[in-house]
Parts: structure tokens; sequence; C-alpha cells
């Protein structure tokens, strides 16, 4: 038996805690996690998937640095490619926002909060540093609320410690939902809730609003109102990937692969699906599964298990079935909010829940220790406000070999 695992990143990312990162709480490289950790017998390369022939049983990949194109075969695959940011067709508001999807959005998320405060602390003009101190988040939903609240944080900590020569007065954190409400993931009880702490701690949310357009210094909305501000987050909504999308395929809503109930491709019993490209209806609800990381978890688990039965001639294959044992989220300073088994939890104990929860899930002891400990040097220092700056990168497109050329090994003992 052959493993490959082909991904364009190196790494493991632990999506739960990105926002930490944004706001400086932990270091990159503590939500991150080689892949080659993983791999002790599986064969791992790094390149981008380009195409999927499911009737030829190929996939075409490409690797970055000299962009070859090579082909792999398979006798079974498994996609779990995600999704990527849906900017609904504005090339504005691609151009000038930031996501929250990688760990790269997340440094420069945080490089950037850094760069807008140390201007404004240059500036005695009170209209630009309104401008350069207003941040804007469009989505209400999880990932959304985290960020703002992390950001929030950020600044006002970061303000009263480092930066005398700001006005806290002139700081504007607007979060942005296209509903009457945020957080649609939980019920309204503790939406609302969630809403007044949120508030209370000086985030304005704007209801029944949406951004349709943007540019450098602007955010443009859907009621005419225009708000001047130089920080536009967008968590808005995510979309299949070309690949997905184009696979001849049974595709579903927004273009997600329709799989049965043991997430095999209908048609196909060689391919199975499984994460946020994938739609799984639940039977109990005549819904669908939502792609959150307790419910991929499990239907990992579930592709690796009926793999297993394939292997050995079996036929009767594991049905995913799953329901959520809770959500949770971090709206503030020490607070969360949780619905955990139907009960609502909100304020101290939600965010204990929250942190002992996913310090727990995060792989290795030594990335749980790190992230202990980021945790408990917060709890006692200032946040680093350190500006990183431009990281130069070297392009190599290609590598020509000339196969009469001396090792480098022969060219060392030759001139010794």
């Amino acid at each position: 038996m052959e493993i490959t695992i082909v991904s364009d990143v190196n790494y493991y990312l632990f999506t739960p805690m990105l926002p930490q990162v944004a706001s400086g709480l932990l270091h990159p490289s503590n939500i991150t996690i080689p892949v080659r950790y993983f791999c002790k017998k599986a064969k791992f390369l790094q390149a981008s998937i380009e195409a999927i022939d499911l009737e030829q049983q190929l996939v075409t990949i490409q690797r970055s640095f000299d962009n070859k194109v090579r082909t792999l075969e398979y006798d079974y695959l498994v996609i779990a490619l995600g999704g990527q940011t849906n900017y609904f067709g504005n090339d504005n508001i691609e151009k000038h926002s930031f996501t929250m999807m990688s760990i790269s959005d997340a440094i420069a998320v945080k490089n950037h909060l850094i760069v807008m405060l140390e201007h404004a602390a240059q500036t005695g003009n009170h209209e630009l540093q309104r401008t350069l101190l207003t941040f804007v988040v469009v989505g209400a939903g999880f990932a959304g609320v985290e960020t703002i609240s992390e950001i929030n944080q950020f600044l006002k900590s970061s303000i009263s410690k480092s930066y005398p020569s700001i006005n806290p007065k002139n700081v504007n954190v607007i979060l942005i939902s296209s509903k009457d409400r945020i957080l649609p993931e939980i019920n309204e009880k503790l939406a609302k809730k969630a809403s007044k702490i949120i508030e209370r701690d000086g985030i304005i949310i704007m209801k029944n609003t949406r951004a349709e357009d943007a540019d450098e210094e602007h955010v443009v909305l859907n009621n005419g109102g225009k708000l001047s501000c130089a920080t536009l987050i967008w968590t808005g909504g995510t979309k299949m990937t070309k690949v997905i999308s184009e696979l001849k395929c049974e595709h579903g809503v927004n273009q997600r692969i329709v799989v049965d109930e043991s997430l095999m491709m209908r048609n196909k019993e060689n391919v199975f699906v499984l994460g946020d490209c994938a739609l799984i209806k639940d039977q109990s609800t005549n819904s669908f599964y939502p792609s959150t990381a307790q419910h991929v978890i499990r239907e990992g688990k579930v592709v690796a298990k009926n793999l297993s039965l394939l292997f050995n001639n079996k036929r009767e294959l594991t049905k995913f079935s799953f329901h959520s044992l809770g959500i949770m989220a971090l709206i503030g300073n020490r607070v969360g909010i949780a619905t955990i088994a139907g009960h609502n939890i909100s304020g101290l104990a939600a965010w204990l829940i929250w942190r002992a929860y996913y310090v727990s899930k995060i792989p290795t002891f030594g990335k749980k220790l790190n992230v202990a400990v980021d945790w408990f040097t917060d709890s006692i220092l200032a946040r680093d406000v350190t500006h990183v700056g431009v990281i130069k990168k070297k392009e190599i497109h290609a590598i020509h070999i000339n196969k009469n050329v001396p090792s480098i090994k022969e060219q060392l003992l030759s001139n010794m």
C-alpha cells in the first residue's frame, strides 16, 4: 500500500485560534504543525492541485518553485480541498480587504494593525487619526465575531500601554452583519446576549447591512452610506475552488460535492469526499451537516475505516452520523459564549471551557505547552507591537541541470 498526501502548504493549521494570532496573543508557529510530523509512512508532496480526472483516475499537480506539472495515478482518492474566500465577484473588495483563512492572513492583519497604530500615533489630525483607527469586519458569523473581538482587545491593550499619543475616542471597531442578528450558528437568545457583551465592550454592530464596494479608505454600504476606514477584514463567506466546482460529478449547495452516507462520491466507489467541499445530508433532520472541525474530524475517521473495509473486500461500509457536541466562541477579554448539550453558557465559564477544550485538541504536547505559555504570558505582560515589515522572498522559477558539471563534493576536493 502506498499513501500520498498532496497539499499546497506543508503544515496543518489549527484554525480556531487564527484570530488570536492576528491579535498577537499567539505565535504563528504554535498553531501550525508540519504535515511531515504525521507522515510516518505516507509520502507528502507540497504542490497545488490543478485538475482531477475521475474517469482516468488521475490527479494533476503543480510544483510551486518551478511550476513543474506531473500526474499522479490513484486507485482510491480522498478529496478534502476545503474552500476559499468568496468575494461575490467584487474585485475592489478582494483588492482592498484582508481575510482570515490562513496563517499568512492572520500575520498580515497583525502587521497591518501595528502599522495603523504607528501612523495614527504620528498625527495630530483627529479626522486622519479616526480614519486610520477605524477597523471594519464584514461577516458576523463565528469567524467575524471572534476576529473583531480579538482585534478590539489588542487595540485597547496596545493603545493604553504603548501609544499615549493616540486618543482612544478616535478608535472605531465595527462589525457588519447582513442579517438582523449576529452568530446565526447559535440560538437567538444566546446571540442577543453576545451582542450586548460585544457592544458593551465598545464594538459597533451594524445589522441588516451589506458591504457592496470598497477602496483604499472607504467601505460602501448597501444603504448608501460610506465608512471612512483604512482596515477592512472580509469574513463574508466561502466558495469552492475551481478544481471542485469544475469536477465532473454531482454538485449541490454552493457547488459542494454530493456524497452518500458513507462519504463516497455518487457513482464513484473509489472516491471519498469530506470537509468544506462535501455536501453530507443528515437523514435525521433532513438538512446538511455543517463543516465544523468536530464534524470533519469524525468524517476523516469514517473515511479511513471505509477504506480499510474496501481493502478487505467488504461492501458494508460505515455510515456517517454525528450530532454536534456544542459550539463555542470567544467574544471579549475572559468572556465567551457556548451552547453545550442544549445549555447556554456565557461569561468566564464559557471562556475557560473554550480554552480547555481547544488546547486539548491541538496536536502534539509541545504545541499545547507553547499555547499555554503564550496565554499565561499575555495575562501578565503587554502585547508585542513589533512590526516585522517586508520579508524578502527569492523566486526560483526553473533550475537547469548540467550533467557534465562536477558535483559540489568534487569541486570542493579539487580546490583543496
